[in-house]
């Protein structure tokens, strides 16, 4: 989810201020996605530049408040509309580091992968204790809006393991049927000793 679109969803529920808004998000988001108040302010400029939003004055404290438009209504709707395509999200991290260390000299692959596991099922563990202890049916939709973060978080633990057992189980297969060098790319020789001498090649 883009900071901006998330903004937009919680203006579409009403009018807010800056430190509403990330206390919000923040919540929506089960903490797992916080935000520093320059980040709010700074996106909230931009949508205010583009006409999605408008400051519609100060609270009692002095607070500027802002209210979605109607352009910046049909632009959350049409986001909510989309789906996410794969090559809309971040780069994985962890594949590009494993394809990195396979073809870095030196790198002992093996300890990498079985490293990533111990912190991903650690991560999972904590993860599942946290589910354990939520409500079973929240009564709040920041408890609703939480468990699906967690339960996300969750599967994607889950399906890192299991990516991580087939990275082991995939370089074991290969480690050793990999041509060599010089198998791979015959020298100059062997190309002369294969090609057949003047006189047989006319038999």
């Amino acid at each position: 989810m883009s900071i901006r679109h998330g903004l937009l969803a919680l203006l579409s529920q009403g009018p807010r201020y800056g430190y509403q808004l990330r206390a919000e998000f923040e919540s929506s988001t089960g903490s797992t996605w916080p935000l520093n108040i320059g980040q709010v302010y700074s996106t909230l400029s931009r949508l205010e530049r583009d006409d999605l939003i408008t400051r519609v004055g100060a609270d009692e404290e002095g607070r500027f408040v802002y209210r979605i438009t109607p352009d910046g209504e049909q632009d959350v709707r049409r986001w909510f509309a989309t789906p996410i395509i794969r090559s809309d999200r971040p780069r994985d991290e962890l594949a590009i580091k494993l394809a990195m260390a396979v073809t870095t000299p030196g790198v002992d692959v093996a300890q990498v992968v079985q490293t990533q596991r111990t912190a991903t099922l650690r991560s999972l563990q904590d993860l599942t204790r946290l589910k354990a202890d939520a409500p079973s049916v929240p009564t709040e939709q920041g408890d609703r809006a939480w468990r699906l973060v967690l339960e996300s978080m969750i599967f994607r633990a889950e399906a890192e393991v299991r990516w991580l057992d087939h990275c082991e189980s995939y370089m074991a297969r290969t480690e050793h049927a990999a041509p060599s060098a010089s198998a791979a790319a015959p020298t100059e020789a062997d190309r002369a000793a294969a090609r057949p001498v003047e006189g047989e090649a006319r038999r």
